[in-house]
């Protein structure tokens, strides 16, 4: 059982403390990796994104474009700057487009 805490500390200080304390960051990476995705790159291809995963500091990409992966593939590394910037860490290091 965990030790209780009388000082009062805000619900965000509290969940990041559980967070840390049950080591689910890298869980929420995830979550957040693909949120980032769908937001920074916007319907256009999200409508040709299968899957994304986030492995280590690799994300692959799956695409049912051929067209479109070639396209990003020239854009690599912006796009890593753009999502680690919407992330606010540097959790993505390399890109792989399938």
């Amino acid at each position: 059982m965990a030790k209780r805490n009388n000082e009062h500390i805000s619900i965000s200080d509290a969940l990041k403390e559980f967070v840390e304390t049950n080591k689910l960051e890298k869980g929420l990476d995830k979550v957040n990796v693909a949120e980032a995705w769908a937001k920074l790159m916007g319907n256009g291809v999200n409508n040709y994104t299968t899957s994304v995963n986030l492995e280590r500091e690799t994300l692959y990409i799956q695409l049912s474009s051929s067209v479109l992966r070639e396209e990003l593939g020239y854009g690599k590394h912006k796009i890593i700057n753009m999502l680690n910037e919407e992330l606010g860490k540097e959790i993505i290091k390399k890109l792989i487009l399938r």
